[in-house]
């Protein structure tokens, strides 16, 4: 969810801060790179936003994970023994909690080891549905249905104290290392949302009681880093875990016979004990060109997406330029499980609703943007024209799926407008209401040359069919808050998937998902009810006409503009070895190797 870019300074003007920062040991492998966008907090149960998730994701574990080689996907056990004993019909989830487990040291633990138990799973998903977390994740829960929870939670009292000691008769330790799971309904898919670590990671009660002013800023998981430095919105610093458990290469991928870079990789690293890395160094620089002149200077030995306006310099024709090829450098290019796209806030009583005059103008507003410009101008070529919540490398998705969501077209948007209402009445080459009332449309956005540019061709895509637009600037952070807070007309933005699954897509048009991921606020009984059967049904033909539907409702109403997916292409420095980006899982570092 994430863009920024900057022109006009130097390299040597922009070295990562080092004020107060902890010296790394001068035999430390250290990887060091830069986010593009600030992280808002590491907490697990109460973020969102994907660069506060690549750090809790290095920092908990959780019950399954993905084998971070297999393609395609493949869920893997993590913190749990095995897979867990499934009921037939997919309601009753048996986890084996693996012993010998410890959280990482922490004052709150008073001096003494700490091990993971059955309990601490429990009590972790306890604090998602406790209102006083304000978790956006527990509407995915509440969806899920553990029995007992909802009607729990329902029953509390406005301000009363969420009681950790009542039982849940669907979530339970039913010894040390036990967890069942009950869920009222089928939920197949159950463990694609277990297997999201940064989110769903396992936390200790002692170490969010201890530091319960300020959760976000003491992580303490069991995962293979821990979190040594934080000065907000400037430098994430992470070391090993030394009490990470023994952990060996060969024993957590298994690439496919005919994937030959994976096969390497298990070749080369197959005896190493993971995390390889010592420590990771992480910055935050929002703009595109001193991210770009850092890593080239060797302030940093990874490139997490290279800036779209510098595409051409770093990988002209999609392959890695020769000047960086001689320098040991390494290019890698994939199609990304992402989404481009203008949220639509359907309270706002300008742009929102679902009378017809609305739902013209949203739509008008869609195929009014020059979508293949965007693509081919701003970013360099580097995406292609979505045409619905469903993301590439997720399930049902399907290229040649057209549909008006992926159009450009500025006459009909002009004769929708004039169809409904939206007319130049006074002659100044801007349209009004229906009822005669001005017409502006305001757009959150960024302070950076990059997202100025993507607002500045919109904003023209717009006046030549009579729509106005301004913009209201503040960090995404605030813009994020705004949004989840229905604080806003429209945003553009960008999200990705989760898991494979595009029920986590169908997701942002429930109803229930107001406040956290319905960012639009949409409301359809149709979709609500969809959305109800999807999560029961096996994967099949009668679960994709459904996705089907839902995409059909979602062009018509359109509280969502999705514009484009991405290409995202990282690059390693000379001596960084082992990368690759996984479709949908975060974690990435115990698998790179230095030197």
């Amino acid at each position: 969810m994430k863009r920024r870019s900057f022109l006009g300074t130097s390299a040597a003007a922009l070295a990562l801060p080092t004020a107060q920062a902890a010296e790394a040991p001068s035999s430390a492998k250290t990887l060091r790179y830069a986010f593009r966008v600030a992280e808002t907090g590491f907490d697990p149960a109460r973020i969102t936003d994907i660069y506060s998730r690549i750090i809790t994701a290095h920092i908990f574990e959780g019950l399954v994970g993905y084998d971070h080689l297999a393609r395609p996907a493949l869920i893997k056990p993590v913190l749990a023994e095995a897979l867990p004993e499934v009921s037939e019909d997919f309601k009753t989830w048996t986890f084996r909690i693996r012993r010998g487990v410890f959280f990482a040291d922490d004052p709150a633990f008073k001096g003494q080891p700490r091990e993971v138990t059955a309990e601490d799973f429990v009590y972790s998903l306890l604090r998602v549905a406790d209102p006083a977390t304000v978790s956006p994740s527990w509407g995915e829960i509440e969806d899920v249905g553990i029995v007992g929870l909802k009607a729990y939670r329902d029953q509390l009292r406005k301000g009363a104290t969420f009681d950790y000691g009542h039982k849940i008769e669907g979530l339970q330790a039913l010894d040390r290392y036990t967890l069942r799971i009950q869920l009222q309904e089928t939920r197949p898919r159950f463990l694609q949302i277990l297997a999201q670590p940064d989110i769903y990671g396992v936390v200790a009660r002692e170490v969010i009681e201890a530091y319960s002013d300020d959760t976000a800023a003491h992580p303490v998981g069991t995962g293979p880093y821990k979190l040594v430095q934080w000065r907000r919105s400037s430098q994430i610093v992470l070391e090993r875990n030394p009490g990470h458990r023994l952990r060996h290469y060969r024993d957590e991928v298994r690439p496919a016979p005919d994937d030959p870079e994976g096969q390497a990789w298990l070749a080369r690293f197959g005896n190493r004990r993971i995390p390889m890395v010592d420590r990771v160094e992480v910055a935050i620089i929002e703009e595109n060109q001193p991210r770009w002149l850092s890593f080239l200077d060797g302030q940093f030995n990874f490139l997490e997406r290279v800036p779209e306006d510098f595409t051409s310099q770093a990988i002209p024709g999609n392959h890695l330029a020769p000047n960086l090829t001689k320098k040991g450098m390494q290019a890698y290019r994939v199609q990304a499980a992402d989404v481009s796209y203008h949220v639509f806030n359907m309270d706002d009583p300008t742009i929102g609703g679902t009378t017809p005059e609305k739902v013209a103008l949203r739509r008008a507003f869609g195929i009014a943007l020059d979508c293949p410009r965007e693509i081919n101008l701003v970013r360099r070529g580097q995406g292609i024209v979505a045409q619905s919540f469903q993301l590439p490398h997720t399930t049902g998705y399907d290229a040649r799926f057209k549909c008006e969501n992926g159009e450009y077209d500025s006459a009909r948007a002009k004769a929708l407008l004039d169809l409904y209402g939206y007319i130049d009445r006074d002659g100044d080459g801007w349209r009004e209401m229906p009822d005669g009332s001005p017409l502006e449309l305001e757009s959150l956005t960024t302070p950076d040359a990059f997202q100025r540019s993507i607002d500045t061709l919109y904003q023209k895509n717009l006046a030549a069919v009579g729509l106005k637009i301004r913009f209201k600037t503040a960090q995404w952070p605030d813009n994020l808050k705004a949004m989840t807070a229905g604080n806003f007309q429209i945003w553009n933005l960008a999200g990705s998937a989760s898991m494979p699954d595009p029920q986590d897509q169908l997701s942002a048009y429930v109803s229930s998902r107001i406040g956290s991921y319905n960012y639009a606020r949409f409301r359809s009984a149709e979709i609500d009810a969809i959305y109800a059967r999807t999560a029961v049904l096996p994967d099949g033909p009668e679960r994709l006409a459904l996705f089907r539907q839902a995409q059909r409702i979602a062009t018509a109403y359109m509280p969502y503009k999705y514009r484009l997916h991405r290409y995202v292409t990282d690059i390693t420095a000379a001596g960084v070895s082992g990368y690759r980006r996984g479709p949908f899982w975060l974690n990435f570092w115990e698998y790179v190797d230095i030197g």
